[in-house]
């Protein structure tokens, strides 16, 4: 038999094809061109689209598929806006608008495509390209939606128009199934559900207090519309999920009142003003408080336009200009031998300025800058507008400026008290506090400067640190509340002079250098209690305050010490976090003990038993999420039964198109209705609009709770379906818990031999040692003898019949024989200790601060360290239940 190849035939269009030759090393023809189609382009290149994979650009999905919410309502279609997040972390958003488009569109190429899919699946593909049917939108690339949906492993829509409701399915920007007429529908509008792609993010988990104020801002910025935001990851002991809702008659005015919350404001009703020039339309509402930081917003067709544009330089030039004029009209400069400057006349404002215009120009994707030329418009608007209020208003104008006038001389003293702060040089040893233990390196990306709680953890910090890249700042008590404190009174205190000289970036807007700064990481490590947690929140504030570009940069860090510590006897253990106790205790727990399941008695027992275990973790968060929901461990655990299903959703799906496994569930409910007191179980309905069957039941607190498709696919029941099927017959009690020693297989197969009676002994012997080391030693001589059963093998065998209240069970057997102590202060660790868990790099976890919502952040800090009394105790009031870490 021949072994030779044979050759392909050249006609036969399957065969393959003879490799080419690889190009010449440096090289660049045309092979090296990929022309990316598509989608793919998205995939490859997200941040370009969307800002980054990380936070921010997660949060950036939400934002582009609810500002096309907003674009309905602006265009006057559209009155509603429902926001959820799913306890998977994906999204759902619900409008009443007019539905996207379902009819057939022809493609360049002849394709003839739905509408939606076109929409959703192709760039540049949209109805905001011109002006007939939306005059002002925010979205204007047409690539937004579509972008989310390249960017998302599911991605489905429900469109409810011409009567009826409409679902397509989509996976990674690819369609995974038709457009479907379901059933007749009165409503109109669009529902997207979509879960982003785990594999293109580098942060996977939703912030609510993000979303939240972004759509609170839409809802100041769009007056009259309702905006919902509801977290199903969070829910009450009544079994209501946290939910806001956004609405706001006043605008932007209302936006102003919300921002100077618990703040003392100079004048009572913020200033408005408002005009529509041509297709432009401005917005701009202000109002002066008695702080020392600026606040001002910008927003674009209700964009934030974070690094602000020409609308944001028109109303500054302006605002600086009026009231310089408005203060030689009123004789107030005579002591002033310069005009005011933008940062005198901008301290204690708080302004929100809104431009709404079509076919705006915008810098990327992301729309972070407004580049159309309206500064002059702008700036014309405000002249007259403010000027107008101010000659109007005398009383208003001497408060506004002389606070200006109050500031300009303020900065003339801050500047010499800043003096006092100055070092020769960014890297020299002259003028750097003396309690500051400096680290040798001089590179300052490389170095990390540690703030300590107290001089006594300073110490240990001290002689656990690494020399050649660690410095240590211990800080004497709590640092002064820079909330409430004059400029030049926080540049007296020595606690913030000493970090603002070990830092050598200097402060204030005329001083402050980052090129300067000596440290690459700045890091607060305070104790785990509530002193720890008020001074990590004075420095925070003082950077804040004073030094943001230190937290806008990344420089700004927060160690994470263990939070707990576990002892048995001279053993000790420190464990980062909960998930990290519950796995120990897991694997200590399953140490000598196995389970008999099922009628059959099957045994779990070693790596077996610890997988099991594991998975049952997972298990019971999922299945605690759905009970919830259904407000009953039983309902939740028949529905489970019932419905687990490893299949595709469309298998599943078919399970609801069909009364059987409905009824059959209503009778298995039957038999514990008056045992929970059930006023109601339903009979089986059919949902006309899906083809869908349902039945529901009424709680015992009179509240309706219903099982159907929609609750097979929450997050929550789609994971415990799925896992309940996987893991099968593990899940079928009883549950028989047995306690073994390292000689259970001996003893219940044989006879125990000698030798394995004197290891049992010697085991013994040692534990008893590490218990008590004090207590004497058993007598080696003394006759071997079968070791009498102690501890959990002493124990019966104890039976559970459902898996969570096996898992419960032996959580609670792993903690026993340990001393679980929730850790507190950073002196009550060794330096070794204190290297070992918190400083080391290649073990630590540090927790860098970000800045993500500056009206939030301006918000909590004056709540939690201002004047308002009465809002800090409301809103101790409004989270007592939440807080971790007290001390009683």
């Amino acid at each position: 038999m021949s072994t030779q190849p044979t050759l392909p035939d050249p006609q036969d269009p399957l065969a393959p094809k003879a490799p080419k030759a690889a190009p010449a090393e440096g090289s660049y023809t045309g092979e090296n061109i990929t022309v990316l189609e598509g989608l793919a382009a998205v995939r490859l290149r997200p941040a370009m689209y969307i800002g980054s994979t990380g936070e921010q650009g997660l949060h950036h999905l939400v934002y582009e598929v609810v500002d096309n919410s907003v674009d309905e309502a602006l265009a006057g279609h559209a009155t509603k806006i429902e926001v959820t997040i799913h306890v998977d972390n994906s999204i759902t958003v619900v409008d009443d608008g007019r539905g996207i488009p379902v009819d057939n569109k022809t493609m360049p190429n002849g394709e003839v495509l739905p509408a939606v899919q076109v929409v959703l699946t192709v760039l540049h593909a949209g109805g905001k390209f011109d002006a007939s049917n939306y005059k002002v939108s925010g979205g204007l690339h047409g690539v937004g939606v579509s972008c989310v949906n390249a960017l998302s492993e599911a991605f489905d829509v429900e469109i409810w128009r011409d009567g009826f409701a409409w679902e397509m399915d989509f996976s990674k920007g690819d369609p995974i199934s038709p457009l479907r007429q379901m059933g007749p529908s009165k409503r109109k509008g669009t529902k997207v559900h979509f879960l982003p792609d785990k594999s293109i993010f580098t942060v996977h988990e939703y912030n609510y207090d993000t979303l939240a104020n972004r759509l609170r801002q839409l809802a100041f910025l769009n007056k009259g519309i309702e905006i919902i935001l509801s977290d199903e990851r969070t829910v009450d002991g009544k079994g209501e999920i946290k939910s806001q809702t956004f609405k706001y008659i006043g605008g932007i005015a209302e936006f102003i009142k919300h921002l100077n919350k618990g703040k003392q404001v100079l004048h009572e009703k913020p200033i408005y003003m408002e005009a529509e020039v041509g297709q432009l339309v401005m917005e701009i509402a202000l109002q002066y408080n008695d702080s020392y930081s600026e606040t001002v917003f910008s927003f674009a067709n209700n964009i934030n336009t974070v690094d602000g544009g020409t609308h944001l330089s028109g109303f500054r030039t302006a605002l600086t200009r009026t009231i310089n004029v408005a203060g030689q009209q009123l004789g107030l400069f005579k002591d002033v031998k310069e005009n005011l400057s933008g940062d005198d006349v901008r301290e204690g404002l708080v302004a929100v300025v809104s431009v709404k215009l079509p076919q705006p120009q915008f810098e990327g994707q992301t729309k972070g800058k407004l580049n159309s030329d309206i500064a002059g418009q702008v700036q014309a608007f405000v002249n007259e507008r403010l000027g107008a209020f101010l000659e109007q208003n005398p009383q208003v104008a001497k408060k506004i400026i002389n606070k200006a006038i109050d500031a300009a001389r303020a900065r003339e003293a801050a500047r010499k008290a800043r003096d006092l702060t100055r070092r020769k040089g960014a890297l020299d040893g002259g003028g750097l506090p003396g309690k500051l233990a400096d680290c040798s390196e001089r590179r300052p990306e490389m170095c990390e400067l540690y703030l300590v709680e107290g001089e006594s953890a300073g110490g240990t910090a001290k002689q656990g640190r690494d020399r050649k890249f660690q410095a240590i700042l211990p800080l004497k008590g709590k640092i002064l509340n820079v909330e409430k404190a004059r400029y030049d009174k926080m540049l007296g205190h020595e606690e913030i002079r000493a970090m603002i000289t070990a830092l050598g970036c200097g402060i204030g807007k005329d001083d402050f250098d980052i090129a300067k700064l000596r440290y690459g990481k700045l890091i607060l490590m305070t104790d785990a209690d509530v002193d720890g947690s008020h001074i990590r929140t004075l420095l925070l504030t003082f950077f804040f305050r004073h030094m943001r570009e230190l937290i806008d940069r990344g420089h700004v860090y927060i160690a994470q010490p263990p939070l707990y510590s576990i002892k048995k006897g001279r053993f000790q253990q420190f464990i980062k976090d909960d998930r990290e106790l519950e796995k120990i205790m897991l694997r200590r727990a399953s140490e000598g003990l196995s389970i008999r399941y099922g009628d059959a008695g099957a045994r779990l027992e070693g790596s077996e038993l610890r997988h099991f275990m594991s998975a049952l973790s997972d298990y019971k968060t999922y299945f605690l999420k759905l009970s919830k929901r259904l407000r009953n461990d039983d309902v939740t655990r028949f529905f489970i039964e019932a419905f687990a299903h490893k299949g595709k959703d469309a298998e599943r799906r078919a399970e609801f198109e069909t009364p059987d496994k409905l009824k059959a569930l209503r009778d298995r409910l039957k038999t514990i209705e008056r045992r929970d007191q059930f006023k109601a179980i339903s009979e089986v309905t059919k949902d006309e609009e899906h083809n869908l069957y349902w039945l529901s039941f009424t709680d015992a607190q009179g509240a309706e709770r219903k099982i159907d498709w929609t609750l097979a696919t929450t997050p929550e029941g789609r994971q415990l379906l799925l896992k309940h099927a996987d893991m099968g017959g593990l899940l079928q009690g009883p549950f028989l818990i047995e306690y073994q020693g390292k000689d259970a297989k001996a003893r219940t197969e044989a006879a125990p031999t000698q030798e394995e009676l004197d290891e049992a002994a010697a085991v013994e012997a040692e534990e008893l040692a590490a218990a008590a080391p004090d207590a004497a030693a058993p007598d080696a001589t003394a006759e071997a003898r079968p070791a009498p059963r102690k501890g959990r093998e002493a124990q019966d065998p104890v039976e559970k019949t459902n898996p969570i209240d096996l898992f419960d069970y032996v959580i609670e057997q792993g903690k026993k024989g340990y001393d679980v102590q929730r850790y507190k202060g950073l002196g009550e660790m060794t330096a070794t200790q204190l290297w070992d868990t918190t400083m080391d790099p290649t073990r630590r976890t540090l927790l860098q601060v970000k800045l993500e919502d500056i009206a939030a952040t301006e918000e909590i800090f004056t709540t939690l360290m201002g004047e308002d009394v009465e809002a800090r105790r409301k809103f101790i009031e409004e989270n007592a239940l939440d807080v971790k870490n007290l001390d009683i």
